[in-house]
C-alpha cells in the first residue's frame, strides 16, 4: 500500500473519531439538558403542590371541615342553643339569625330594649340559634365568621354583649366585612374584657366554624321562610302572630299572657351570657333612643314603634332573607 493511500485511511480514522466524540459529547450534553429539566419540573410541580396544600391548610383553617366544638354552656338540640336568661324563666323565645341579614338587625336593633327588659326581670329566656343564609344567598363568609365569634364571645361569658356589638356595626348585606377576622376582633374592643389571645385564636383558628355549620344545617332541614324566624313557646309571632303586626309593647303583652299565672324565674343561667342591664347605648346607638344607626337599608330607616303600634313589617322597609 502506497504511502498516500496509508495517509488517507489513517485521515479518515481520525474524521471518525472525532465525529464519535463529537456525538458523544452532544449525546452527553442531552442526557445533561433531559435531567435539567426533569429536576425543574419536579421542583415546579412541588411548587405547585406546596401552594395547593397552603390554599388547603388556609381554606380547612376557616372552613367547616374540623371537629365540632360547640362553644361553652351551649344547650338545646346538639347544643344549638345560645341561652340568654334565667334557666327557669316560664317562657323561652326562640331566635334564628344570621349577623348579615339586614331585617334580622332590624329586629334585634328595634327590640334590644325590650327583650334585655324582660330577660332581667325573669320573665323570657331567650335561645339563639345561628344561620348562614346570606352566605348562601349572596357568597362570601361573614355570615359563618361572624357566628364563629359570637361562639368564641360565648366562651367568654360575653355572648349577648357581643351579639348587640354585632348588630350596632352591621355593615351593608353585600359588604362582606364580616369575613375579616380582623373586623370581628376589632368590634371586640367595644366589649370590656373581650379581645384577649384566648379569643382571638378562637375567632382566627375558626373554632366553632363547624358548630356553626351544623346549626345552619337544622335551621334548612326545619325549612323555616327566612331570618329572622323568632318564635314565642314555639309559635312563630314575627313578623306577625296570627293577625297581629308585632311590636315591642305587642311583645310584652303576648309575654304577659304566656305567664298567666307563673312566677318569673330567678335561677341564674348555668352557663356564660347571663344578661346583664346596659348602662349605655350599645355600639353605633343614639344615646337618646338607644337605636343603633345605620342598621336599615338606604332611605327606609325603621323607626321605633310607639307603644301599642305595629312594627313596620320587614317588607315595608328592609326585607325578610328568604331561604330557597
Amino acid at each position: 500500500m502506497s504511502e498516500k493511500n496509508q495517509e488517507g485511511k489513517r485521515t479518515a480514522r481520525e474524521r471518525l473519531a472525532q465525529e464519535r466524540e463529537r456525538q458523544q459529547s452532544q449525546d452527553r450534553r442531552r442526557r445533561t439538558m433531559i435531567v435539567a429539566a426533569a429536576v425543574v419540573c419536579v421542583l415546579g410541580l412541588a411548587a405547585v403542590i406546596g401552594v395547593i396544600a397552603a390554599n388547603t391548610k388556609s381554606d380547612g383553617k376557616k372552613g367547616t371541615a374540623g371537629p365540632l366544638l360547640a362553644p361553652t354552656g351551649a344547650q338545646g338540640k346538639d347544643n344549638l342553643a345560645i341561652p340568654v336568661g334565667a334557666a327557669d324563666a316560664p317562657s323561652t323565645l326562640t331566635v334564628w339569625e344570621d349577623f348579615r341579614c339586614p331585617a334580622c338587625a332590624m329586629f334585634e336593633n328595634n327590640f334590644r330594649t325590650t327583650l334585655h327588659e324582660l330577660e332581667n326581670s325573669g320573665r323570657i329566656r331567650v335561645e339563639y340559634h345561628l344561620a348562614t343564609l346570606i352566605d348562601r344567598n349572596l357568597g362570601g363568609s361573614g355570615s359563618l365568621h361572624a357566628a364563629n365569634a359570637a361562639g368564641c364571645a360565648q366562651d367568654a361569658g360575653k355572648f349577648l354583649a357581643y351579639h348587640d356589638v354585632l348588630y350596632g356595626n352591621q355593615p351593608k348585606e353585600t359588604d362582606d366585612a364580616f369575613a375579616k377576622n380582623s373586623r370581628l376582633i376589632e368590634l371586640a374592643g367595644k366589649v370590656p374584657g373581650l379581645d384577649t389571645d384566648a379569643f382571638r385564636s378562637c375567632v382566627e383558628d375558626g373554632k366553632h366554624d363547624s358548630w356553626v355549620a351544623k346549626s345552619n344545617k337544622a335551621f334548612e332541614k326545619a325549612a323555616f321562610s327566612g331570618t329572622p324566624t323568632v318564635q314565642l313557646n314555639g309559635e312563630s309571632i314575627f313578623p306577625k302572630r296570627g293577625d297581629e303586626e308585632i311590636s315591642p309593647a305587642k311583645l310584652k303583652k303576648w309575654v304577659a299572657e304566656a305567664n298567666k299565672g307563673k312566677q318569673p324565674g330567678t335561677a341564674s343561667p348555668s352557663q356564660p351570657g347571663a344578661p346583664v342591664a346596659p348602662s349605655s347605648p350599645p355600639a353605633g346607638a343614639s344615646a337618646a333612643s338607644g337605636m343603633p344607626k345605620h342598621a336599615h337599608a338606604p332611605g327606609t330607616a325603621p323607626k321605633v314603634p310607639a307603644a301599642g303600634q305595629p312594627m313596620i313589617h320587614p317588607s315595608k322597609a328592609v326585607p325578610v332573607h328568604e331561604a330557597p
